[in-house]
Parts: structure tokens; sequence; C-alpha cells
């Protein structure tokens, strides 16, 4: 949620925050601006929509200048108006913002009783006003926000700058994701690396709790006052391959992806049909030992955990949980010894899952009890990777469309991997179904593939439901949780409403909502529940209902009357939730393209969700 990016040059970067913004796109934002330091006032200029509105806006009005900060905004406190989009300034200060201050309502009363007037309804503003006034008894602005920063409550990323320092940018981290790029004669920040691959590959990650002063040729971090180091890391260019190419959008780029991206995610752990022997080597020692599995996770994340219980308990005979992370983190949960937290999230930085996490490692440490901690997510810099004791990366390369497909299937795949490796461990998976599954595994791209070559019956699919208001997604066992993905994924980019239930509690209320006009999506592998599954067909046909089947080819489910098939590549048992998320995705994607939707940036989401 919301972008940032500044920085200090020689040149002018103008053009350089622009195209930061536009790369930030993908997490989700209703209005854009910039601000610049030039010749000793701020030039700024703010609009409310997309990023092209505010580049034409700053090219009108020939805006320059070496030193700035722009940002792309998620409304949080107040509506979507270019009086509440950032920068936002106070006097000769001009702010930057992510995140939330909690307490600003409290902070807002004491700057209005010294006098000072707010044009916006944000939170953000106060932190303006809040410099402003500490630059009255000290001329040093990186002394002044460091004075500021206790007042402030809530996770926020800032970057501040002043026209009395036109070589300065200063930035805060806390609680939300910060990166410094390192240049020649010229450093940047933004919050995501992505938008600033085409200037630099050399990176700072920032922790909690760093303020940081860049110039044209140097970085300091402070941590409570004190200079601290950190290392600068060299990114592989080839994660800036970031282009949609011949596709008309991220998304269907990214679901072509997949067969690559679980290659690669399955290649880091695998050496023909076994288990590489470095493979999580580190965390041998804690696996051997865990007794429990809790995962944590949000949304899409949180669906690949729900099926990610099915395989530990099966296969492993792992007890598993699974939760929200916003409601684990709230519920103050037991914590107990002995047990495995995984964390899961695309980003590594989704807000309620971090803070899930570090709740659970205070508990434990609280009450001395032994715990390990991992995470799985496509970041390999992120603040998770880096507070886990352990980590698998899901390798799926840049993902721009904010309704996750290719992070989707990887984590399922990285999931797989990761039980495969403790049962392993702990000699609880029989050699029969290693092989098999590790077999499977080397397959699944292939398989993958051909379950796209039927994205022409997919789309003819979707034009019936180019007018419908609402949809159930029905599956049983592992298909359940695709069922729920399936439906997320509908309601994100099409905004039809649509529902994923598991199919043996369709006569516990859902099929009161079957009718003529009610679309139903059944997820069908040939497995030992296709009987069930084919009643429960068999009750929605008989209340009129319209049912779109996605079949293996050997489950005898073929076309008739209010019964339309799409059959999918046999698969093997454990993986088909990984092969059968692939035609709901195709399926929400023609459907969301033919109701005209902003398909990459639906309304009202964010990509990387850094707010509670």
């Amino acid at each position: 949620m919301c972008g940032i990016v500044g920085g200090v040059a020689e040149r002018s970067i103008t053009n350089i925050l622009i195209e930061g913004l536009k790369r930030l796109e993908y997490r989700g934002y209703d209005s854009a601006g910039v601000a610049l330091v030039d010749r000793g006032q701020i030039l700024r200029e703010r609009r409310v929509g997309k990023v092209a509105n505010l580049e034409q806006a700053v090219t009108e009005a020939d805006i320059i200048g070496s030193l700035g900060i722009a940002h792309t905004r998620w409304a949080t406190h107040g509506k979507p108006t270019e009086n509440n989009a950032h920068p936002h300034i106070s006097g000769d200060v001009a702010v930057v913002h992510n995140g939330i201050i909690e307490n600003y309502q409290e902070l807002k009363e004491q700057l209005q009783a010294l006098g000072y007037v707010f044009t916006s309804q944000t939170d953000t503003e106060v932190v303006a006003h809040l410099v402003h006034e500490a630059l009255k008894t000290t001329p040093d602005l990186l002394k002044a926000v460091e004075s500021i920063v206790p007042q402030l409550k809530g996770a926020y990323a800032l970057g501040i700058v002043h026209t009395a320092h036109p070589d300065e940018l200063i930035t805060v981290r806390e609680g939300s994701p910060l990166v410094i790029g390192v240049g020649i004669g010229e450093n940047f920040i933004s919050s995501d690396q992505l938008a600033l691959l085409p200037i630099t590959n050399r990176f700072m990650y920032l922790e909690e709790g760093d303020i940081a002063r860049l110039t044209r040729d140097s970085i300091e971090v402070f941590v409570n006052g004190q200079l601290v180091e950190r290392p600068i890391k060299e990114l592989d260019a080839a994660v800036s391959n970031a282009s949609k190419g011949e596709y008309k959008h991220y998304m269907l780029k990214e679901i072509y992806e997949q067969p690559e991206a679980i290659q690669q995610t399955i290649s880091q752990a695998l050496n023909g049909n076994a288990l590489r022997d470095d493979f999580l080597k580190s965390a041998e020692a804690d696996f051997n030992t865990i007794q429990h599995v809790q995962i944590i996770a949000c949304g899409t994340s949180y669906h690949a955990g729900m099926i990610a219980k099915y395989w530990f308990e099966q296969l492993i005979d792992l007890p598993c949980q699974v939760e929200i992370a916003s409601e684990f983190r709230y519920r103050s949960p037991v914590i107990v010894g002995n047990t495995l937290y995984v964390c899961i999230s695309q980003s590594g930085e989704t807000a309620d899952t971090l803070a899930a996490l570090r709740d659970t490692q205070k508990r434990a440490a609280a009450k001395n009890l032994t715990i390990s901690t991992m995470t799985i997510c496509n970041v390999a810099t992120s603040s998770m990777v880096r507070e886990t004791n352990h980590h698998l990366l899901t390798l799926a390369g840049p993902e721009i469309g904010v309704a996750s497909t290719k992070a989707f299937t990887t984590q399922l795949a990285a999931l797989m991997l990761l039980i495969l490796k403790i049962g392993q461990v702990k000699n609880s998976i029989s050699a029969e179904h290693m092989t098999e599954i590790t077999t499977a595994l080397w397959h699944t791209p292939k398989v993958i593939l051909d379950t796209l070559q039927g994205d022409k019956a997919i789309l003819r699919l979707s034009e019936l439901f180019k007018e419908k208001q609402h949809c159930l997604f029905l599956g049983r066992g592992t298909e359940f949780p695709i069922a729920l993905e399936g439906a997320l994924k509908l309601k994100e980019i099409s905004y039809i409403h649509a529902e994923g239930y598991a199919a043996g509690e369709l006569k516990h209320g859902p099929l009161a909502l079957v009718d003529n006009d009610m679309p139903v999506v059944i997820l069908a592998p040939n497995d030992d529940m296709l009987d069930k599954l084919k009643s429960n067909m068999e009750e929605v046909q008989a209340r009129g209902g319209e049912l779109f089947v996605f079949a293996d080819e050997n489950s005898g489910i073929s076309e008739k009357e209010r019964q339309h098939v799409v059959h999918i590549p046999t698969t093997n048992y454990w993986l088909a939730p990984i092969v059968y998320s692939i035609p709901v995705q195709l399926l929400s994607y023609h459907v969301a393209v033919l109701r005209g939707t902003d398909v990459d940036q639906p309304r009202n989401l964010a990509k990387s969700v850094t707010v509670e």
C-alpha cells in the first residue's frame, strides 16, 4: 500500500521520481504527488487518479530539481482528494509517508494549539508540522527529525526534505519497509527496490528504528542517535524483468509464467527425484524437535496455508493449525513449545503477519519456550526473511498484478518441499510417497503448460459470466481452499460477488442461493472424493443451477445441458491444488477483461498490505 520514491543527485531527478511511481503502481493507489526542492523553494504537484495525470501536470509545470520526494497514496485517513495527496508541506518542509500514525488526532490537537492550520484530513500532515516546529529550536534537519520520532505511534516510513538543506534527504523506517538505492553521485529511497532498478542494482535495506541521512555522496544510518553500519547488497539484474511484453496485462503474463516459476522454486531443492543434501540443511536440528506447526498468513497466502495443513497431517502426521494473521495477533494465542511457526507472505512485509511473528517471538521468549520460525516468501531481503530462524524462497520473480497468481502456486510448491524435508528429517514420510511426490513435482510445470492449453475454452465460458452478479465455487479436500482462492480472484478483479465453499457444506446453507441465474464453479480432480462431488453437482442441477466444471480428463464428467466442462490433464493427487489454480485464475482474468475492470490494479486494493 502506498509508494515512496525520493532522491538526491547532481542531475534533475524529476523523471526518475515519476518513473519510480509508475513502477510502484502495482501496489494500489488513488492519488499521486511529487515535491522537488529548487532554488530555495518547494515545487509541488499532486493529482487524484493515475500517475499519468501527475506526469502531465509536472510536464506542463516544467518542474525540475535534484532533491525530491514522490508518493502514490492508498487512502486511509481522508478520501482520495488532491488536498489529501502527498507530499504534505509545512512552511519549507515536505513529507511523504507510508503507514499509519495512530496518535495523529492527539498530535493534531497539540499542533493546532500552537497555531498550525491543517489543510488535509490525513494523519501524515502532523509529521510535516512536527518537523517544522522542531526546526525552530535546531537548524539541523536530522536532529529535528530524531526529536519528533518518539512522539509518533504506529507503523510508518518517512521521506523528508527541507529548503534550507538542498542536498539532504532524511528517511525513517518504523514498521513499514524502506530501501536505499546506492548510486554514484546520487542516492535514492523507495518502499520497493523495483522502483529504483532502472538506475541502480545496489541496495541498503533499513531495519526497524533506522533514521538515515542521504546526500549525493554519503549515506549515514542512525539508531538512537548512534551511527550504525548497514550492508550494501547487489541485486541480480534479472529481477528487473517486469515488463508486460506481448501480454495485455501483467496478470495474464504472470499466469503464463507459472511453469517456469515453479521450475525455479523446485530446482533449489530437488536433485532428480531426491531432495538435495544442502536443502534447508541449517534447519534440520529444529525440524527434528518440532511436534506442531502453526501457519500464519493473510489472503491468498492463507489459502496456501490451508492446503498445507492437509499435506502436513496426511503426509507426515504432523499436527498443523492455520490462522489469519490479523486474528492470530489479537486473540492472545497460547504459544506452544516445540512448534514451527510458518509465516507465508508474497512480499515478506505484510503488516499483520509480521506483527504476529514478532508477538509470537516475544511471547515465547517471555515463557522461555523453544520454538522455531520460518518464512516462505518471494523477497529475499524482506523483514520476515531477516527476522525468522529459517526461510524458503518461492523464486517466482516479480509479480506486479495485484491479484496473486504465480506467487500463490510457488508458495504451494515451496510448502510441499518443506513438508518433504521435515518428513525426511523426522523419518515420517514413506519412501513411496517421497518418490511419488518428487517425481510429480518435476512434471508439474509440464502439466501446467498442458492446462494452459485450455485457455480458449475458458475464455468461451467466461462470456457466460459477464452479466452475473454472484457466483459459488465448490471443492472438496485440498480443492476447498482452491474454491476459496477462485472466489477471491473473481471478486478481486471482476467485482462479482463470489464465495468458496467446501462442497459438503452445500446443504448447510449455500444451496438456498442456487437458482437459474447462479453460476456454480466445480473443481473435480479424479480423487477419492469424486463420487461425493458428483452428488453435490446433482444437488445444484436439481435446483436449476448452472455448472461450470473443471474436471480431470478421466473423471467421466462430460458436457450436458447447463453443465459446461473444461477438462484438466490428469495430475498427481497431492499436487492437484497447484494445477487446479490455473483454470480459476484464467476464468477470473477473462471475466474481468470482459467486464472492463482494471485487471492489474483493481479498485480499493493494494499488492503489498503494509498497514493493518
